[in-house]
């Protein structure tokens, strides 16, 4: 093949990779948010759960762009590895907000990931918390989801929380699971995460 015939065939190639990139970015961006619309439906029986006054749970472009720079800086936090994956405006029945529900998530759990669904007023107390996913050991672990474990947060007013073997002392501290304290930490800090959002990620 002759110089010429090389160069033409690249051009090509370069413009067909190009388009279909074009395109393919064009896609996204139209089912980006079909897909989180629908990412909000499933959840919303989660979303419910942690802030039962919420009527519905909307989507927020500014919420949503400040999600990476919050990560970026959760991740030179001490909450080891945990990131925001959404948040949502809470609003009452009337259209008034009364908080946000964020899902956030640690990959330091005896199981791997876990990700929770934190409901937050908006002077930063805790209305709940609900998994959507975990996969620690049956009887230890996953008693997480257990009221009595789950309810500790409910209530609970502080810019970050800690968590205790020796039982619930203050107002920033969460009693961990017998057994597993490496779940209680990760769910502790999934939360920490969260509560990091709210304090120091709105509005930048």
């Amino acid at each position: 093949m002759s110089k010429a015939g090389f160069m033409k065939d690249a051009a090509v190639l370069f413009a067909i990779t190009l388009v279909a990139g074009a395109a393919l970015g064009g896609v996204y961006q139209v089912t980006k948010e079909p897909i989180s619309r629908a990412a909000v439906a499933a959840n919303y029986t989660a979303y419910k759960a942690v802030f039962n006054e919420a009527e519905s749970f909307e989507l927020d472009d500014a919420l949503t762009e400040a999600i990476e720079g919050c990560n970026t800086e959760l991740a030179g936090m001490n909450y080891g590895s945990v990131a925001v994956e959404t948040v949502l405006k809470a609003v009452d029945a009337g259209g008034n907000q009364l908080g946000y529900v964020i899902t956030a998530l640690s990959n330091d759990s005896y199981g791997g990931a876990i990700k929770l669904s934190v409901g937050l007023k908006e002077d930063g107390t805790i209305t709940g918390i609900e998994f959507l996913e975990i996969n620690d050991t049956p009887g230890l672990g996953l008693k997480a989801k257990e009221p009595e474990f789950k309810s500790q947060f409910a209530g609970k007013k502080a810019e970050a929380l800690s968590v205790t073997k020796s039982g619930s002392g203050s107002d920033n501290e969460i009693a961990a699971i017998s057994g597993a304290t490496i779940t209680s930490s990760a769910t502790t800090n999934a939360v920490n995460a969260a509560l990091y959002y709210l304090h120091n990620c709105i509005g930048k």
